[in-house]
């Protein structure tokens, strides 16, 4: 049996803004979410986990994609030397748009 060693989460400041714009009913799902997907294999490719295909300004290299119809978004890089995901940012998509902390970004 092989031993998979755990990442350290680490939230950006910015991601408390962010989950003001999201309803509070939620926010335990997006904890629990984050804490079951993330700590082991975050740079492993699933059907809601995926690199991103750009670069984008706030620096993540990663989406998480879950909740009711896939609604919610968690952006993070990882750094392996000292193994800890970071997030980066927590959104909301609804239909087209990507909500960070209230506003409507382009990724």
């Amino acid at each position: 049996m092989t031993l998979r060693r755990r990442f350290e989460l680490e939230y950006a400041p910015l991601t408390k803004i962010h989950l003001q714009a999201i309803e509070p009913k939620y926010y335990s799902l997006i904890r629990k979410t984050i804490e079951e997907q993330l700590p082991f294999e975050p740079d492993i490719e699933t059907k809601n986990r995926k690199p991103l295909k750009r670069p984008v300004d706030f620096g993540a290299q990663w989406e998480l994609r879950f909740g009711p119809d896939n609604r919610f978004r968690v952006f993070y890089s990882i750094d392996y030397e000292i193994r800890r995901v970071n997030i980066l940012a927590i959104g909301e998509k609804r239909g087209q748009r990507l909500i960070l902390g209230g506003e409507v970004v382009r990724l």
